[in-house]
């Protein structure tokens, strides 16, 4: 057998060895190829926002007053300076109600980041209007408080009975701001304020409009309050609290 025979026999079984180890590593399949989507417990920071669904279902949502929306400023003290809290004070001025609020709930968890929420919350923001449209109970069961889920499936129910059907898109969140955050024993809150634009029209049973406009773009601004057991194994935030500023 000539040199360059040898030279090629080498390089094959050389190839041959490396397919077959490719193979092993790469034919294998670990169980999180594709989790589900969650939009507050997933913590990879380069993530982007799901994109809005070209046939989305919206209408105005049920509205709740009640939360810790308005609840009174405190007194926050000193200001101290902590490594710890460097997220929290890139976030929110060192020194305010949001900021000392925000430390309090880093505090109870320390996986809490304050800007993966504002992602996560615009993102379920998105979900419940999408899902409360399409009557999915499911979905809406997931994201929100029994109280607030109540509600909800009431108003669904009323729609399914009147024959009504809802034709909207949603067009995007144009903003959203975190305005309040607590911790009260284990429960962390967070209220969001979202500006958000809607095209929503309700068709009746005839397939007339009576409510809503299907060709005008309409801004919504809402303030949404969050709520969690720090001390519970369940990582999702719900929806506790609605509330309209017109």
């Amino acid at each position: 057998m000539g040199t360059d025979s040898i030279i090629t026999l080498f390089f094959l079984i050389v190839a041959a060895l490396i397919f077959l180890n490719l193979r092993s590593v790469l034919g294998k399949r670990t169980g999180s190829e594709k989790p589900p989507y969650d939009p507050f417990t997933r913590r990879d920071a380069d993530r982007s926002a799901p994109t809005p669904s070209d046939d989305g279902k919206v209408i105005t949502l049920p509205r709740r007053t009640s939360g810790p929306a308005g609840s009174q400023p405190v007194d926050v003290g000193p200001v101290s300076v902590d490594n710890r809290y460097e997220e929290i004070d890139g976030f929110a001025a060192p020194g305010t109600q949001l900021n000392a609020g925000l430390r309090r709930i880093f505090d109870a968890d320390s996986s809490f980041n304050p800007k993966q929420f504002v992602d996560g919350a615009k993102a379920a923001y998105e979900m419940i209007v999408m899902a409360f449209a399409d009557g999915d109970r499911k979905t809406l069961k997931n994201l929100l408080s029994n109280e607030v889920y109540e509600g909800f499936n009431a108003a669904i129910s009323e729609r399914e009975k009147a024959g009504e059907k809802v034709k909207s898109s949603f067009v995007g969140v144009g903003k959203a701001d975190m305005s309040s955050a607590d911790l009260v024993g284990s429960q962390a809150t967070i209220t969001m304020r979202i500006v958000s634009q809607l095209i929503s029209a309700t068709y009746n049973a005839a397939g007339d409009v009576v409510d809503g406009n299907a060709e005008t773009v309409a801004e919504v601004k809402d303030q949404w309050t969050f709520a969690r057991d720090t001390r519970s194994r369940d990582p999702n935030w719900r929806l506790v609290s609605t509330q309209s500023e017109g």
